[in-house]
């Protein structure tokens, strides 16, 4: 620390200590144990466990409207804690409830609800504009400035994003109907606060203005964001007011920031717009700097309001869930050591930049008052917001001393609000939340003051431990991780990588057998499923001649590729695993060229043809090592494997890299050859096996590439007798003829043929009468629709509780009006179309299509000038639905989701399996008791709870269904590669002469 700086920090600590004296004996509201508010963050900060429940139930409790719902979740969440550490009111609630309820149990539980929302109504200024206008009121009358930001951003339809704009329109108009009235702020003239600030000030989160916004699509989000954002600012500008453009999550960032530069440039004479970054992002200096000099290049004031981030949580654990670098700071000092280095950098471009400093950190404040002392930063130039209804303390003091605070106030429904109020328990009950450890935790106060450098110093050399020095050659199996849209150069890898596979279009593709390229003379051609005139390829098939051939070497690789060393046949599997990854955007575009998948799927298909390689490859590594059985002395019996023969795979078109991978990198790691039948519609992307396998040097034979027609050759691969295991995924119509087929034994057989298939599904999902409609709403999309529903796991049947039944459908239909369909080569699209009528057909026999009738809710197509010949994407939703009615299946050419009406959990759960298939089901619901009994009753392979039915990993979603959805052990998880492995076992006897080895005999002497 220079003597500068270390003359700054002593001036800095000295304010900070002016600042505690002058606030000294009042603590916030929230942290007052007299209140009930303090007492639940009294009790959470103490319990975890309690903390957990707690937040749970409070945001639950809005969608709680009976006083039967209300006293179950009451029982649910609390009746098992610890009776010593709940508050009476709910032990005595729960209690009550649990034995039969009764008038005492309706009071003390409506009690409760009171108690709960007028918590929450401590951090809204009002739930209405003429509440809102009424507390903005009182607060200009104690001398605070405000920010009106409407709660309710998260948006699932165009519907919803209008009626948040038209939230605006009206809270603005409440304000402007009023504010005139109201004296500007010490002495300010020309209704400017302070001599300088617009008097009405309002916040706007651009993401709920436009339900598509999506990182894969920035220019298309900014666009949608701008149409509606703009109206509120041009009305905001009529009343003299500022408008600052709220941060949310890391993924519309780049967005946002781009909708501020477009409305700042489009309207460079009004400078009253402002933007808000974040300190705990680690590109925020980075971004800020930028984001300066923009500003000075244009010659345009800009402000900004810097925050410390209200979603670390959120933030870190999709990271950590998709394998993505951690974009947030991960200890509390580097997101305090940002703030003032951004805050000292915006405060050096004063004469460009306004600062609005929004934090409750004393410490915080000090650095920013002194470092604008030290810079001789005029007073117009920057200001300090802290959050309504919290850190009232820090307020009065700031504005003893600064003057100019200005209150951040919510205001809108209490449903929207508890989702905001949880978030505010959760920040303020945090260890490291400064306002609990000065008024909750009464730290020291030096502590709370130093240097954040010094204590991320402290707090790292205490942390520090030393490895085990025990690693693994390969490391533990970690999934691939997903594109990452919010980096611009993932998204530029699509580009070129189209560009690229558009290059080399048109090309022939020969089969590969033994090593070598065989052309034939019946070829079919592989087109663009939205533009059939555009050909990926040409692709040669295979006849029953060139089936003998690969069997034939694949027969002969085999005698001695089942004795290469389990760790040998790993190392191909990981080569190939390289050459994926070194050519996944290419890849990921050929399939959205050859099959229409959007952008997203396309990458988590080669992410998850990467992760069986990878996963497979450990798997036989641990398989591979022979396992002692017994510890009988004299004897040593072991226990080993050895591939089954070889084997026939047969895939799927809609996960044409995935499963076509995963089915043969499992038989091959295990020792078996195999002959890999693509399916027709993808057999280009299916020639990228040849590609990886070559890449990584597996020797002639054991792997051979025969696309070829069903008709002429799918049977006799199945009924060769040199065939030991056939692995199939497609319909079960197929997949019975296979097992049909191969339990017959054929002249010259040496073995049972193991056929391994996974057959599809019709799957549900249920929402109960709890569930969060914002999750529900949009997980049932996708699950759906998503890649037009062409996924063996895709929802057919939502399966909705009765009470809640109107809302969730209502926004389902507005949602899926919302979404924008077309060509998958478009990003900004939700789906591409449905392949060709083969493919539709594929899709009834995968079993999406319901066996249902009833009433169309929905019917979305694909608008005259993108529909091609047989080639487009009725989105259907239908309702009024009943086991067993049917939907005519000429009548029906993509997915189709059918809404039923379930009068209680009992009914639904018995709808729920109600159908011969057993793959995949989920369920939206906050009720602990619920989600238990779907896991004991919703009998299903992949059960997902609170998360869509689709999107299955390797390992941690290992994945496979029983009944009619198929045979055979998951895929992706620990049994899958004892299919196609025999085992053997030698047993030995030791004794020579009387003795044996010692550690033999160890346990016999002993």
């Amino acid at each position: 620390m220079t003597v500068e700086t270390a003359g700054l920090d002593s001036r800095i600590i000295a304010r900070g200590k002016e600042f505690f004296k002058a606030i000294s004996g009042e603590s916030p509201s929230i942290f007052n144990k007299g209140w009930w508010t303090g007492k639940v963050m009294d009790w959470a900060m103490q319990n975890e466990d309690f903390k957990v429940q707690m937040f749970r139930f409070v945001d639950v409790l809005p969608y709680l409207n009976t006083s039967e719902s209300l006293s179950r979740h009451i029982e649910e969440y609390f009746a098992g804690e610890d009776a010593d550490n709940i508050p009476d009111v709910l032990k005595w609630g729960a209690t009550k409830t649990k034995i039969g309820g009764g008038l005492v149990a309706r009071v003390l539980n409506r009690t409760i609800r009171s108690n709960i929302e007028s918590m929450g109504r401590q951090f809204i200024i009002g739930e209405d504009g003429k509440e809102a206008v009424k507390g903005i009121r009182k607060l200009r009358k104690d001398g605070f400035a405000f920010v009106l930001d409407l709660l309710g951003e998260a948006t699932v339809s165009e519907e919803e994003a209008q009626a948040y704009l038209d939230g605006y329109m009206e809270i603005l108009d409440a304000v402007d109907a009023e504010f005139r009235k109201w004296p500007p702020l010490d002495g300010g003239v020309d209704d400017l606060d302070w001599g300088h600030a617009p008097g009405i000030n309002v916040a706007v989160k651009p993401s709920a203005f436009y339900s598509q916004s999506k990182p894969v699509d920035p220019e298309g989000t900014v666009q949608g964001m701008m149409d509606r954002i703009e109206p509120v600012y041009r009305k905001v500008m009529d009343m003299g007011g500022f408008m600052c453009i709220d941060m949310e999550q890391l993924k519309y960032k780049e967005p946002t920031i781009e909708l501020y530069k477009r409305l700042r440039t489009k309207y460079p004479d009004y400078p009253h717009l402002g933007i808000v970054f974040q300190a705990y992002l680690r590109s925020t200096p980075d971004d800020v700097a930028s984001f300066l000099a923009w500003a000075r290049e244009e010659k345009l004031p800009v402000s900004i309001r810097l925050v410390k981030g209200a979603y670390w949580d959120y933030e870190t654990v999709l990271a950590k869930q998709n394998g993505w670098e951690i974009p947030v700071w991960t200890h509390k000092p580097e997101s305090d050591i940002c703030y003032e280095r951004v805050a000292n950098l915006i405060l050096e471009n004063h004469e460009i930049c306004h600062f609005a400093c929004a934090s409750h950190n004393i410490r915080t404040i000090s650095a920013v008052m002194e470092m604008a002392r030290s810079l001789n930063v005029p007073e117009e130039r920057y200001e300090f917001q802290v959050l309504y209804g919290m850190a009232e303390p820090v307020r009065k003091g700031l504005k003893k001393v600064a003057k100019r605070v200005r209150l951040y106030c919510p205001y809108g429904d209490l449903i929207p609000g508890m989702a905001y109020l949880v978030r505010r328990l959760l920040e303020n009950t945090a260890n490291e939340s400064f306002l609990k450890l000065t008024f909750a935790d009464e730290a020291d106060m030096d502590r709370l003051l130093e240097n954040p450098e010094e204590t991320l110093k402290r707090q790292l050399s205490v942390s520090c431990r030393k490895s085990s020095g025990r690693k693994d050659v390969l490391g533990p199996f970690r999934n691939f991780p997903p594109a990452d849209f919010t980096i611009s150069s993932q998204r530029e890898g699509f580009v070129e990588g189209l560009k690229q596979v558009r290059a080399g279009l048109g090309r022939k593709y020969p089969l590969f057998i033994g090593g070598r390229e065989v052309e034939t003379s019946d070829t079919i051609a592989s087109c663009n499923p939205a533009d059939p005139s555009e050909i990926i390829g040409t692709v040669c098939q295979a006849g029953v001649n060139e089936v003998d051939e690969a069997v034939r070497v694949a027969s002969k690789a085999y005698l001695t590729w089942r004795d290469v060393p389990p760790r040998e046949r790993a190392e191909y599997l990981l080569k190939a695993s390289q050459y994926l990854k070194d050519n996944i955007h290419e890849l990921s575009s050929l399939q959205v060229l050859e099959v229409g998948k959007q952008w997203d799927q396309a990458q988590g298909d080669v992410a998850e043809a990467i992760d069986f390689l990878e996963y497979y490859a450990r798997e036989m590594i641990r398989l591979g090592e022979p396992r002692r059985m017994g510890n009988a002395p004299g004897e040593m019996s072991r226990l080993f494997y050895q591939g089954k023969g070889v084997a026939a795979v047969i895939a799927p078109w809609n996960f044409p890299l995935a499963i076509s991978m995963g089915m043969t990198s499992a038989a091959i790691v295990c020792g078996c050859p195999v002959v890999y039948k693509p399916a027709g519609l993808s057999s280009v992307v299916g020639y990228g096996l040849v590609q990886a396998f070559r890449a990584a040097g597996l020797p002639d034979g054991v792997f051979n590439y025969c696309p070829g027609r069903g008709s002429v050759m799918g049977d006799y691969l199945v009924e060769h007798p040199d065939v030991a295991v056939i692995a199939f995924t497609g319909s079960m119509e197929v997949g019975l003829r296979i097992q049909e087929k191969a339990a017959k034994v054929q002249p010259g057989q040496q073995q049972c043929k193991r056929v391994i298939a996974e057959m599809g599904g019709k799957n549900a999902i249920i929402i109960d009468d709890d569930a969060d409609l914002d999750e529900a709403v949009l997980g049932v999309l996708y699950s759906a629709f998503g890649f037009q529903g062409q996924k063996c796991s895709a929802c057919s049947r939502v399966i909705v509780l009765d009470a809640i039944y109107d809302r969730f459908v209502h926004r389902l239909r507005e949602a899926a009006g919302s979404i924008r369909l077309g060509p998958a080569e478009d990003p900004a699209n939700y789906m591409g179309p449905v392949v060709d009528k083969g493919a539709q057909e594929n899709v009834l026999r995968y079993g999406r299509i319901a066996e249902e009738e009833g009433t169309v809710l929905v019917r979305r197509e694909v608008s005259d000038e993108l529909r091609v010949s047989g080639c487009y994407v009725p989105l259907l939703i239908v309702e009024n639905i009943l086991p067993g009615h049917r939907i005519a299946q000429e009548e029906v050419f993509g997915p189709v989701l059918s809404v039923m009406r379930a009068k209680d959990m009992d009914q639904a759960l018995e709808w729920a399996n109600s159908t011969r298939f057993a793959l995949t089901g989920a369920i939206y619901s906050r009720s602990p008791n619920n989600l238990e009994r779907a896991s004991r009753e919703f009998r299903v392979g992949n059960l997902y709870l609170n998360k869509p039915s689709v999107g299955a990993l390797v390992e941690r979603h290992a994945f496979g269904g029983f009944k009619m959805s198929g045979v055979g052990s998951k895929s992706g998880g620990p049994d899958y590669l004892l299919q196609f492995l025999d085992p053997r076992l030698v047993c030995e006897n030791t004794i020579r002469r009387g003795f044996a080895p010692i550690e033999d005999s160890d346990d016999w002497i002993r």
